[in-house]
């Protein structure tokens, strides 16, 4: 009789074991903070009762879970559009010859924090431009690569700085309208058009900007910071949703941390 070889787990079965760990941990972070993950726990429930119901013979039950799974996958694709439209990204713009190499992106293995980009400075002028009324919409790139944006604005290389972005959207300067891009510290471009989310649920008052920083942050992993011109208030999106912060110091706490 055949034992089971408990031990007899060699290099390709770790490899195995890896790559679904890596998988999970994208799936993870792309429904995380979202309706999509109540979803996610429902399928893995149905798919559980399907097995089960194989397992024990329940033959009727089993049929009905059988064919719901049989054309689940046109439902997932459905239901799941934006997230996997996220992770195709997420996979395409992986650049494994550039600066940022794939295993960069593995943000778990990583031991100490490798953000370079100036928070500080980004909260500040933000504080500076919300006494001031002063619209500005600044997007921080992560994961996902951004350069499909750059056509839409004019490419930069400035070294971020309170006074820079200040500056930026300042009322009267010609690269005030539209977005920044910020990757590393440095400025990527400015006058970027973003994309626009169509969602329904987004409150009448909040208006073109932060649509536009909602719409960014649907399609990619990108945060997104926004200061209103009509009432100065700070908004800060992730995930395509508002994040509540109490003052600029948790604002700065919470930025920090999504992007390490």
């Amino acid at each position: 009789m055949d034992k089971l070889k408990f031990w007899d787990f060699g290099v390709i079965d770790f490899i195995d074991v890896f790559l679904v760990a890596i998988l999970l941990y994208y799936i993870y972070k792309l429904v995380k903070g979202t309706v999509a993950v109540n979803i996610f726990i429902g399928i893995i429930i149905v798919y559980a009762i399907w097995k089960l119901t194989d397992l024990l013979n329940m033959f009727m039950l089993h049929n009905i879970f059988d064919g719901f799974m049989k054309v689940g996958i046109i439902a997932l694709i459905v239901v799941f559009q934006p997230e996997i439209r996220k992770f195709l990204l997420m996979v395409g713009s992986t650049n494994l010859a550039g600066k940022r190499k794939f295993f960069s992106k593995l943000k778990f293995l990583k031991t100490e924090n490798n953000t370079e980009t100036d928070i500080s400075a980004i909260i500040g002028a933000c504080e500076k431009m919300s006494s001031t009324k002063t619209g500005a919409l600044i997007v921080l790139e992560r994961n996902n690569n951004l350069d499909f944006l750059i056509n839409t604005g004019d490419e930069m290389n400035i070294t971020v700085t309170q006074p820079i972005i200040e500056s930026i959207f300042f009322k009267n300067s010609p690269l005030h309208d539209g977005a920044i891009i910020i990757s590393n510290n440095t400025v990527k471009a400015t006058r970027v058009i973003l994309p626009v989310s169509n969602e329904q649920n987004i409150p009448q008052r909040f208006g073109l900007r932060h649509r536009a920083a909602i719409g960014i942050c649907e399609k990619t992993d990108a945060l997104a910071l926004v200061v209103s011109e009509e009432t100065g208030q700070i908004s800060y999106i992730a995930n395509g949703e508002f994040v509540m912060f109490k003052d600029t110091t948790e604002l700065l706490e919470l930025v920090a941390k999504d992007l390490t």
